[in-house]
C-alpha cells in the first residue's frame, strides 16, 4: 500500500545495532527504506549491517556517540553533504541502570539522563536543521510505558522517558509549522538485551504475564508497524503524539 511505503526514503536509526533498534531498521528497510545505521561500537555496527545487507537491503553505517552534541552534528551534516537527505530519524539509544533511588549514584544519573535524553536533543537538532530547509522530515522517539508509570530501582529512567514524551510534544510545537513529523512510541515490556535479567527472572515474568493485559513479554518485531506508520504518508497528521504498544498494560489496573 502506498500509504505505507518507504521508498525512495532514508532512515537513521540511532543504538540499531541490536535490539529495538536492530528490528526497526530491518522492518522500515522491508517497507522500502534505505537505512543508516548507529553506533558507538564500530565494529558491532558492521556486523549488524552485514547481516542486513545479505537479506538484500540497503544499508549504510554512521558511527559516533549520541551524547556528544558536537559529534553528532559532525556525522549528520558530513552524512547529508555526501549521500543526501536524511528524511526519518529514529531516537533509539538508550541505557538502564537500577539501584535504590535513595542510593542511586550521581554518575550514573547524569550518564543516564546523556544517554536517554540528552542524545534525543542532540541528534534530532542536528537532523532537523536540514530537514526545515526541506519542508519534510519524519522523527520518531523511542519513549517507554515508563513515560506514565514508574517501578522500583528505575526512578531516574522514569524520569528520562518522561521527559522524552514532553520533548516530543516540544519539537511537534517548533517543527510542524515547518513540514515535520514528530511522535514517540512507548513500548511496553519487551524481550530485547536491555531486558535480559528481567526475562530471566521467574518471579518477575509471571508478574508481568498476569499484569499486562496480553499476559506475556512483547516481541520486537511487533513495534515495526508503529513505526512504519509514524514513518509513512499514512501518518501526515500525526504530531506530538506517543504511541503506546504495550500490551495493555498502561490501560489496565
Amino acid at each position: 500500500m502506498q500509504l505505507f511505503d518507504l521508498t525512495g526514503k532514508r532512515a537513521l536509526i540511532t543504538g540499531s545495532s541490536m535490539g529495538i533498534g536492530y528490528a526497526l531498521a530491518k522492518g522500515l528497510a522491508q517497507a522500502g527504506a534505505h537505512l543508516v545505521l548507529n553506533a558507538r561500537n564500530a565494529e558491532r555496527l558492521e556486523e549488524a549491517a552485514d547481516k542486513l545487507r545479505g537479506e538484500g537491503f540497503t544499508v549504510d553505517t554512521l558511527a559516533f556517540d549520541v551524547t556528544d552534541a558536537d559529534a553528532a552534528l559532525t556525522a549528520v551534516d558530513a552524512y547529508e553533504a555526501e549521500h543526501g537527505a536524511i528524511d526519518i530519524l529514529v531516537n533509539n539509544a538508550g541505557m538502564q541502570h537500577r539501584a535504590a533511588l535513595e542510593e542511586f549514584p550521581a554518575d550514573a544519573f547524569d550518564t543516564l539522563m546523556r544517554t536517554n535524553v540528552n542524545s534525543v536533543f542532540y541528534v534530532s537538532k542536528a537532523v532537523a536543521r536540514h530537514m526545515i530547509k526541506r519542508g519534510a522530515g519524519r522523527i520518531i522517539n523511542i519513549a517507554s510505558v515508563q513515560s506514565a508509570l514508574a517501578r522500583p530501582s528505575i526512578a531516574p529512567y522514569t524520569a528520562s522517558k518522561g521527559a522524552v514524551t514532553n520533548l516530543t510534544k516540544g519539537m511537534a510545537t517548533d517543527w510542524a509549522k515547518h513540514g515535520l513529523n514528530c511522535n514517540a512510541i512507548a513500548p511496553g515490556y519487551f524481550d530485547t538485551p536491555l531486558n535480559a535479567a528481567l526475562v530471566a527472572d521467574a518471579d518477575f515474568s509471571a508478574w508481568l504475564e498476569k499484569r499486562t493485559p496480553a499476559g506475556r513479554w512483547g516481541r520486537v518485531e511487533e513495534l515495526v508497524g508503529a513505526a512504519i506508520f509514524l514513518s509513512s504518508p499514512a501518518s501526515t497528521f500525526v504530531n506530538g503524539h506517543t504511541l503506546f504498544v504495550d500490551g495493555g498494560i498502561t490501560a489496565s489496573l
